[in-house]
């Protein structure tokens, strides 16, 4: 089967049991199944499987490549999307993303978050009241303490977090958060646990709701959500492995 040739069917079926799966868990957590959302992750899959699940009622999707994401957005400007950026961002990159996605996952220090005030400054004002527009965004924190891995360190969270603040055409929303990749299932818990810590520290010291937590992938997303994700990025289990 080509990119072209898309199993709308099999990705529908896959989708409709990984709906089922976080209503379960969350149940089993004690929550409402609609406080946890699904961003399906569509990196690497063609637009047409992103148009099957929108018609079928998925309305969030994530993507990590700015050019991949944005050619989506051209090729489905006629459909309802929240377009989640779920990867690693480029300070270079930022005038391509501000103002075009739903919330970004991965603001991880002052250079870029600056870069990205800096073009929302440049959109034009919404409604007849010129309001400025305002960029949802989540901090991605280094919950594994790894060298190789984006995200600002535990320690350093509150001190970026509030020199963001500042930025009046940046809201903070909450915290992303992905655990070793060594680390499933319950392996990945306590990084879970560690993050919605934090996150509730930072609501606390900001004097600030920050509902969201955005962590759990297709291996982990169900220890994730009993720990409290908001948001869970799954890919694989919903759309199959990735073309490439």
């Amino acid at each position: 089967m080509n990119e072209c040739q898309v199993d709308g069917a099999a990705i529908i079926a896959r989708y409709d049991a990984v709906v089922e799966k976080i209503a379960e868990a969350a149940r089993n957590a004690g929550r409402n199944p609609e406080e946890v959302k699904l961003i399906a992750v569509s990196k690497r899959h063609p637009a047409e499987s992103v148009r099957i699940l929108n018609n079928h009622g998925q309305l969030d999707f994530g993507e990590n490549y700015v050019q991949e994401a944005l050619a989506k957005q051209e090729e489905l400007a006629e459909h309802t999307i929240n377009w989640h950026f779920i990867g690693h961002l480029q300070s270079k990159k930022a005038k391509d993303v501000a103002g075009k996605f739903a919330l970004i996952h991965s603001i991880d220090r002052l250079s870029l978050a600056q870069k990205l005030q800096k073009r929302m400054e440049m959109l034009p004002v919404s409604g007849l009241d010129g309001e400025r527009k305002v960029q949802d965004i989540l901090l991605q924190v280094n919950i594994g303490d790894e060298a190789q891995k984006s995200g600002v360190d535990k320690d350093g969270l509150f001190e970026l977090a509030e020199q963001i603040m500042a930025l009046p055409q940046l809201r903070i929303c909450g915290l992303m958060g992905m655990p070793p990749a060594s680390c499933v299932a319950e392996e990945a818990r306590p990084f879970f646990s560690n993050l919605r810590m934090l996150r509730d520290e930072l609501a606390t010291r900001l004097g600030m709701p920050l509902k969201h937590l955005s962590m759990g992938m297709t291996q982990d997303y169900v220890q994730a959500i009993e720990e409290g994700a908001t948001f869970v990025r799954i890919g694989t289990e919903i759309f199959g492995p990735r073309p490439y």
